[in-house]
């Protein structure tokens, strides 16, 4: 399985996450938390722990791989973000489809597909860029240093600000998977799934860039950029 790495923009350091990140990720989800409806973010600094507990047990287990996402400027932790959903198609087939993990050494072993999910932010960070940049260095390490052929996404389908800040991206809406699971208000949802293919990703990663050089030009207006959280 891919082993923790450090992602390192110009606004934005994913960092790998550990116990240590927990008292920050608890000061930055105790600013406003009107965005958060659809997106679970732990509140308080015992939620904040059993949030990276869960978050590294996950890891240990190869299903996902969690950062802290940190504001480059000052080293402020400002939110986290994942891969998820790590896929291996090497070997056998099998059937019916299901994510497995690698065949042979774990540690050499890099996924053929996975998600990118589980992103919030402090509510202060949001509308900066950071979101963007960080996007841009996970998929950018997706499909050009491990060689995935498919990223997903995905959004309860309510979350209409989530859905179009992915379709912002370039990735393609797969359609919506009704009555799919409960939302964090306790209600069926539906889930919004979106991906990005291999062949896709060098005009995915030009509409990236182009919005982070707009969003830096000094003439660019400072609209909000909402949050995309699964």
């Amino acid at each position: 399985m891919p082993v923790p790495l450090t992602l390192t923009g110009r606004m934005v350091r994913l960092e790998p996450l550990t116990e240590q990140h927990a008292p920050a990720l608890a000061a930055a989800a105790a600013e406003d938390r009107t965005a958060y409806a659809f997106t679970p973010v732990p509140q308080g600094a015992a939620a904040a722990r059993a949030y990276v507990e869960a978050a590294l047990a996950d890891q240990a287990a190869g299903r996902c791989l969690p950062f802290a996402t940190v504001r480059a400027s000052d080293g402020l932790v400002v939110g986290s973000t994942r891969f998820a959903e790590l896929d291996y198609w090497q070997g056998p087939v099998i059937w019916p489809p299901a994510p497995r993990g690698p065949l042979g050494d774990p540690a050499a072993a890099v996924p053929d597909a996975a998600e990118v999910g589980g992103t919030w932010l402090s509510a202060h960070a949001q509308g900066t860029g950071i979101n963007t940049e960080a996007k841009l260095l996970m998929l950018r390490h997706a499909f050009e240093v491990w060689g995935v052929r498919r990223i997903s996404m995905r959004a309860d389908a309510r979350n209409m600000r989530s859905r179009a800040a992915i379709e912002r991206l370039g990735a393609v809406c797969e359609g919506v998977r009704r009555a799919h699971t409960r939302g964090l208000d306790g209600l069926v949802r539906g889930t919004a799934f979106y991906s990005i293919l291999d062949e896709e990703w060098p005009a995915v990663r030009d509409i990236i860039e182009l919005r982070i050089a707009a969003a830096e030009a000094p003439s660019a207006p400072d609209h909000p950029r909402p949050l995309i959280s699964a």
